[in-house]
């Protein structure tokens, strides 16, 4: 046995385990398209202790409901209803009508004079020179690739 055989023998059980389980699901979807419709369900007093932990009882109840569930038939290529919902119905009711947008803010300017840098220019328009990037970041279409490389004449935006 190879170091990692024992990868592939659980891999292997889990896929055996999931053809296993499909296999009796399509046979549940067959055995309740010919089946009638399930009875009222029992009181606990007729079903005779049959059901003694939650965990049991949960599980009948889906058994029951995957039985009682008629296979459905996939729709057409391309035939799919629309998803938006209906001005009647109580999904339109919850969706939230989005905010209308603020009106914008005149945009702040600088236009770069001789002997400038972005520090020098984050220090005296947005008084923290640590603000330099946030500047650069907003204008490098502007400045280029090389933040130190700026020339007098350039307008820059300044972050709000």
């Amino acid at each position: 046995m190879g170091l990692f055989d024992f990868l592939r023998s659980d891999k292997k059980k889990e896929h055996e385990a999931a053809e296993k389980a499909k296999q009796q699901m399509e046979q549940r979807e067959q055995q309740a398209a010919a089946a009638p419709a399930p009875a009222a369900p029992k009181a606990p007093s007729e079903m005779g202790g049959k059901y003694t932990d939650a965990a049991s009882a949960t599980k009948a109840a889906a058994e029951r409901m995957a039985a009682a569930a008629r296979p459905k038939s996939p729709p057409a290529a391309g035939h799919m209803p629309p998803a938006a919902p209906s001005p009647t119905s109580a999904a339109h009711k919850a969706v939230p009508v989005p905010p209308k947008p603020a009106p914008t803010a005149k945009k702040r300017t600088y236009t770069v004079k001789p002997g400038d840098s972005l520090s020098a220019i984050a220090r005296r328009e947005l008084g923290n020179e640590g603000r330099w990037r946030e500047l650069y970041a907003m204008n490098r279409g502007v400045v280029g690739a090389n933040p130190d490389l700026i020339r007098p004449g350039m307008v820059l935006t300044l972050p709000g």
